[in-house]
């Protein structure tokens, strides 16, 4: 008798409601029409080869690389807007050392890796103890960051670009880990890849992935059983500003060469790839599935742009556009779902 009154109570949600209340679900159907948009327009023209499909693929992984712990950090009601000027930063800290004092490739790599997790650290830090919103923290660190960058560049060189790491690392046994290709593909994809696996896992499989929906839906409550949320954020702008190293030392062992405006706009764009796919400003709702679809749809925009012969000034539009429509679509299917 009670199993029957239990039952009673329990409404059975059914597979379409259950995938509509998901998070990246405007982000893949947005994916699958932008692809078919440019396919159909620029198809003839480059966008469906082996070529074109690499070129946004590789646009893709490297907005994609730092769009997942974003995402992560967004979940968790926090931003991060320095990890732009970030990139910018690991890039000349890798440069200078290599090509200005003769250091070896890995020992730039992990000074740059380090003096990465000490702003993450500090920026976490300090939004955790001053009670400021990270939005004011990280955009101060955002202009701090690339001023230093900018005046110790010029200081030690005289330049705000410094090339010669071709040279300085040809042959190195990092190369092909950073900027080397697998039957044609570039490195940077599967390193996108490998961290929105690792990431979707801690979301979903872990106790970890648990705290950050508890420290972005209700920190309050998150903190009366026991969840640790200080430490949580502190520990993912830590890892927001690693990605931006990573991706720093993929893009000077690409490029060659260094430049202190490298990232420049990057935060924005790793955040509006997370509000895309589902991610809320407000915190506590998200997936990491949905920011990789929406560093896909960024990078098919912004080749399918050139493969049309449409001028490229155009791209910041489609961005535009696409960042409201998901953001409304979202609204709309979370509101039909929690009244069903």
């Amino acid at each position: 008798m009670a199993q029957a009154t239990v039952s009673e109570r329990v409404r059975e949600v059914g597979f379409l409601r259950r995938q509509l209340t998901r998070p990246e679900l405007a982000a893949i159907a947005g994916a699958i029409l932008v692809f078919a948009f440019f396919a159909i327009t620029a198809g003839d023209q480059g966008f469906l080869t082996f070529g074109g499909t690499i070129s946004y693929l590789q646009v893709a992984a490297q907005l994609g690389i730092v769009a997942v712990p974003v995402a992560l950090l967004m979940i968790a009601g926090e931003f991060d807007l320095s990890v732009g000027s970030m990139v910018g930063a690991a890039g000349i800290i890798i440069a200078i050392t290599v090509t200005q004092y003769g250091w070896p490739l890995f020992a730039g790599v992990l000074l740059a890796c380090a003096v990465a997790l000490l702003v993450g650290f500090f920026n976490g830090y300090l939004v955790i103890k001053t009670g400021l919103p990270s939005f004011i923290v990280t955009l101060a660190m955002l202009f701090a960051l690339r001023g230093l960058t900018i005046g110790f560049s010029r200081l030690i060189t005289g330049r705000t670009q410094i090339g010669g790491l071709s040279e300085a690392t040809q042959g190195d046994v990092l190369f092909p880990i950073f900027a080397g290709e697998v039957a044609g593909i570039p490195v940077s994809v599967f390193w996108w890849i490998g961290l929105a696996v690792l990431g979707t896992w801690v979301l979903q499989r872990t106790a970890f992935g648990n705290w950050i929906f508890g420290s972005g839906g209700d920190p309050v409550a998150a903190r009366n059983v026991g969840v640790p949320v200080n430490r949580v954020k502190i520990i993912l702008f830590m890892c927001t500003a690693l990605s931006a190293a990573l991706l720093a030392t993929i893009q000077v062992m690409d490029a060659g060469s260094a430049d202190v405006l490298r990232g420049e706009l990057l935060e924005l764009q790793a955040i509006a790839a997370s509000v895309i796919g589902g991610v809320l400003l407000t915190g506590g709702y998200g997936s990491v599935v949905g920011a990789v679809f929406g560093a896909l749809i960024f990078g098919m925009v912004q080749q399918g742009i050139f493969f049309t012969g449409v001028n490229t000034d155009w791209f910041l539009v489609f961005v535009g556009v696409m960042l409201l429509v998901a953001v409304l679509f979202n609204n709309v299917i979370r509101n039909r779902a929690s009244k069903g």
